[in-house]
């Protein structure tokens, strides 16, 4: 599928596959290896972004997938975020939606609502912002967004 019909179709949290189409080089191949993995990976989706029109060009829509961290006796020091635009020329596919029941830990800024945490429960939800200290992080129950908003809740740290 596209670049647009992930920003059409898939909710926040799902497993997204991308892939350029091109087999994946022997590992002693270290370059070709590389540059193969920066067009073929795996990410949770976290943001969506819509068309962005300023006064000198227009940004496409876009999309930004977390594909992991980089952690040190239990401390991230980096999180890879990778966006991809809506014209981009790879293929995705989604290979996991979020369970029903699980919880979505938001953050609303900019316009746009960011995925922060993806809990089992809302008692696992609200765990994490009260240890993780987000301010205005609200969660929402998969499943329930067509509920006019009963499965929201705001949480203000």
């Amino acid at each position: 599928m596209s670049a647009n019909t992930i920003i059409d179709t898939a909710p926040l949290g799902a497993l997204i596959r991308y892939t350029d189409g091109s087999p994946k080089p022997p590992a002693r191949f270290t370059k070709k290896l590389a540059a193969w993995e920066r067009s073929n990976g795996v990410g949770r989706l976290v943001k969506k972004e819509p068309l962005r029109p300023y006064p000198t060009w227009t940004a496409p829509a876009s999309f930004t997938l977390h594909e992991g961290n980089f952690s040190s006796d239990g401390v991230i020091l980096v999180t890879i975020m990778r966006s991809h635009s809506a014209d981009s020329s790879l293929i995705f596919e989604v290979i996991e939606e979020p369970k029903v029941g699980q919880v979505r830990v938001l953050l609303d800024f900019g316009g746009s609502t960011e995925l922060l945490h993806l809990a089992a429960s809302v008692t696992a939800a609200e765990l994490w912002i009260a240890k993780e200290g987000y301010r205005n992080a609200r969660f929402e129950i998969v499943g329930a967004e067509n509920d006019d908003g009963a499965g929201e809740a705001a949480i203000a740290a």
